[in-house]
């Protein structure tokens, strides 16, 4: 691993730009098609691309699915597309922009519950930022204020599903490496999601066809880039960026899909995104004692 902070902080920029483009083409096609088969094609092509990458290192695809943990990290496996089928639901019921406000709430969760999941200690200034981030959660929702929407809990259940994930994924850690983590991950999701989704199948346009082609490949593009990210840069160095994907994907939202930009939800992920880029920046003053 090299140590370029400057160009792990232009790859995480092009992550954030592709992932959110992404979520663009995930949002159109899940509204004209089943969610479940959307993400069903989706991770047929991730399945592929991890499985290449397998053979492609030193023990090819026998050693890189050899773990000591088969349950946790298949377990991972299913948990990542649940959320990912629960997100692209959200972006359908809520947009872009609303979903991917809440969503970022997700980093706080993973400080909140890294204490009791994986003993880690969590200091009063990251208890404080994690209360203010569910502050900026709550002016979001404005629970009392309009009538309250079920359909804001998608994103929120998905932002703890990630965390979740988030936080298996680093007890794997503990014995397993990296590379088998993300081949179980691309594997377990492309079981689960081909047993569930072929229930739902539905005839696609050509025009769509050529959406999910991109969609396929704006997915590996991502991993690709957070992979080359994570090998040139700290991850303390690099996380901050990757609120830029709120962004873009909010972008998108305005000017493609025509979404509103709410006074609330400005307010509500500018304190969010505060309090979460706090909490990284905490995390790294402690780790460096």
């Amino acid at each position: 691993m090299t140590d370029n902070p400057r160009l792990g902080i232009c790859l995480m920029i092009a992550t954030t730009i592709v992932f959110a483009m992404q979520d663009g083409i995930s949002r159109h096609l899940a509204g004209e098609y089943n969610v479940y088969m959307v993400v069903m094609i989706r991770y047929w092509f991730f399945a592929a691309f991890v499985i290449t990458i397998a053979s492609r290192q030193a023990g090819g695809i026998r050693e890189a699915a050899k773990t000591t943990q088969p349950i946790l990290q298949a377990f991972r496996g299913v948990l990542l597309a649940a959320e990912i089928c629960v997100m692209v639901g959200a972006f359908v019921l809520l947009g872009l922009v609303e979903a991917h406000a809440i969503f970022a709430f997700y980093p706080l969760l993973v400080a909140a519950l890294s204490g009791p999941l994986l003993g880690e200690k969590v200091g009063w200034r990251r208890w404080a930022a994690i209360a203010i981030g569910f502050i900026g959660v709550l002016v979001i929702l404005q629970p009392g204020i309009t009538v309250f929407s079920i359909e804001a809990m998608v994103p929120l259940a998905a932002a703890f599903m990630f965390a979740l994930y988030n936080l298996l994924t680093r007890y794997a850690a503990r014995k397993d490496r990296a590379a088998t983590s993300f081949f179980w991950t691309g594997t377990m999701g492309a079981i689960v999601m081909t047993c569930v989704g072929v229930w739902f199948w539905q005839p696609m346009s050509q025009v769509d066809w050529a959406w999910m082609a991109l969609l396929c490949v704006t997915g590996a593009t991502g991993h690709y880039l957070l992979i080359r990210t994570y090998e040139v840069a700290e991850v303390s160095a690099v996380q901050p960026f990757a609120y830029l994907q709120l962004v873009f994907a909010s972008a998108l939202g305005l000017l493609v899909f025509g979404e509103v930009l709410a006074t609330n939800v400005v307010i509500g992920a500018s304190i969010v995104v505060s309090a979460g880029l706090f909490t990284l920046w905490r995390t790294r003053a402690v780790q460096r004692g």
